[in-house]
């Protein structure tokens, strides 16, 4: 029996997975909001399959919520609808076990849907898929891979209430070192990552290298390149549960600020991202090697045009902003290169089979899906209206500066946003005015609150 979700999801999946998994007594339903947060509930076992056949109601303020979890009026999916019930859906494919549970769960990606089955615009998901098909439509086919960065924590803080690095599992021994790209490093944490490849794996994520990255308790897991974009973003969001959830079991806490050491690199969500013609053939392939095409170069015309507009979405919460300083690994301005990591648009060194373009300025709090929908559309721009990139940044791209600025902090980036008619396409009419209002409301919370630095500079000095 095949049900009628508009999602594409199949009775016949959630069959399949009781018989082959009679331990499973619960399964997450996961919705993925704006911020990139999962929302949505926990079932029983017995509660699958109508789940598969009749979908989920879900209110749809679920998808208004701020990073705090409160409605955000301004949205329009709270009263201005009477916070009435939408429909959710499975993500097909997405039914897999979590590692390690007792008693044994599941999870569920679910995707958001009017009651007469359209795709409710206000859903991250649907955005990336609108980019997606409208590539598709001529003839063209994304591929790429997220790489995820992030801190292990202590869960408890120094003598000064400031977080610290977490001491290695697998003997307590502490470093407050750059232990960048060391293997002997690595190991005091592999208990802990040989859990996050488990639950990776049992997930049907292929996630690949790690290493000690360029900051104490910093580092970098790795995602294989996926021939579907939308498989891509989903790898991120369970890869990122999936690392938060190993880290609590071992008594440290894994964190995906952009910035949570003022002295040391942030962490990025760097996106690889190429393109594929209709007979499988990489339009960014050069015909002899090092001399880029024209493919290439327009995309990355069309993502240096629209990066200044575009960057909320990369860069959308206060913290993001601080992730951004010279000589930090995270780029500064519009700049692109080869083999060179101070740019913003990378060209990697590698086979010229698989070219792709490492867009570095999204910071690993960003939606990969909303990353997703505006890099592409940033491309198809390029693409369409044949942008020249401009000269290739050679060296110190901190040094390089370019026409096309990038707002200067957080507050520009969301009225850049806010004005932005590129990104209003990019994203969907709706979805940009559900993101923009939550990211005006969390501007406006932020600004109102009275931080400890001011009290330390002012209190007895003014």
């Amino acid at each position: 029996m095949t049900s009628l979700s508009p999602s594409g999801s199949d009775i016949s999946e959630a069959e399949e997975f009781l018989a082959q998994h009679p331990e499973i007594e619960a399964i997450d339903l996961v919705l993925t909001d704006a911020n990139g947060v999962g929302r949505g509930k926990i079932i029983r076992r017995h509660e699958l399959m109508s789940l598969y056949r009749n979908g989920r109601h879900l209110p749809i303020s679920i998808l208004g919520l701020d990073i705090c979890g409160e409605d955000v009026h301004e949205t329009g999916l709270v009263w201005d609808q009477g916070d009435g019930d939408l429909r959710a859906w499975p993500v097909p494919g997405s039914l897999v076990p979590i590692a390690g549970t007792s008693p044994a769960r599941a999870e569920v990606l679910l995707s958001m849907f009017t009651l007469d089955g359209e795709p409710m615009a206000s859903d991250p998901r649907h955005a990336l898929s609108r980019q997606v098909a409208a590539l598709e439509a001529e003839g063209l086919f994304p591929a790429g891979a997220f790489e995820l960065e992030f801190f292990l924590l202590d869960n408890t803080r120094d003598a000064e209430g400031r977080v610290r690095p977490a001491a290695a599992v697998l003997d307590g021994r502490r470093s407050d070192r750059t232990e960048v790209y060391s293997v002997d490093h690595l190991h005091g944490m592999e208990p802990l990552f040989s859990a996050i490849y488990a639950g990776a794996a049992a997930a049907g994520i292929m996630a690949e290298t790690v290493i000690s990255e360029y900051a104490p308790g910093q580092y970098e897991l790795t995602l294989h390149y996926r021939p579907d974009v939308m498989r891509a973003a989903d790898d991120l969001i369970r890869l990122k549960r999936i690392v938060r959830l190993a880290a609590r079991r071992f008594g440290v806490t894994a964190c995906f600020m952009a910035k949570p050491f003022a002295r040391y690199a942030g962490s990025g969500m760097h996106f690889h991202v190429s393109m594929a013609d209709g007979e499988g053939k990489n339009i960014f392939s050069e015909a002899r090697e090092g001399v880029w095409n024209d493919p290439i170069r327009q995309a990355i015309g069309g993502l240096r045009a629209t990066m200044g507009e575009s960057m909320l979405v990369f860069a959308p919460h206060g913290n993001s902003w601080r992730r951004f300083a010279s000589q930090s690994y995270a780029p500064v301005s519009p700049t692109w290169g080869v083999n060179n990591r101070s740019v913003a648009l990378r060209i990697p060194a590698g086979p010229v089979a698989a070219r792709r373009i490492e867009h570095r300025p999204a910071g690993v709090d960003a939606n990969p899906y909303l990353v997703g929908a505006t890099v592409l559309a940033g491309i198809h721009k390029g693409l369409t209206e044949r942008l020249d990139p401009g000269p290739e940044t050679v060296g110190n791209g901190y040094e390089a500066s370019s026409p096309l600025p990038i707002p200067r902090d957080w507050r520009e980036a969301v009225e850049a946003a806010q004005h932005s008619a590129f990104l209003k396409d990019a994203l969907g009419v709706e979805m940009h005015r559900t993101f923009t209002a939550i990211k005006a409301a969390e501007y406006a919370r932020v600004a109102a609150t009275i931080p400890d630095v001011d009290f330390d500079l002012y209190l007895h000095a003014v």
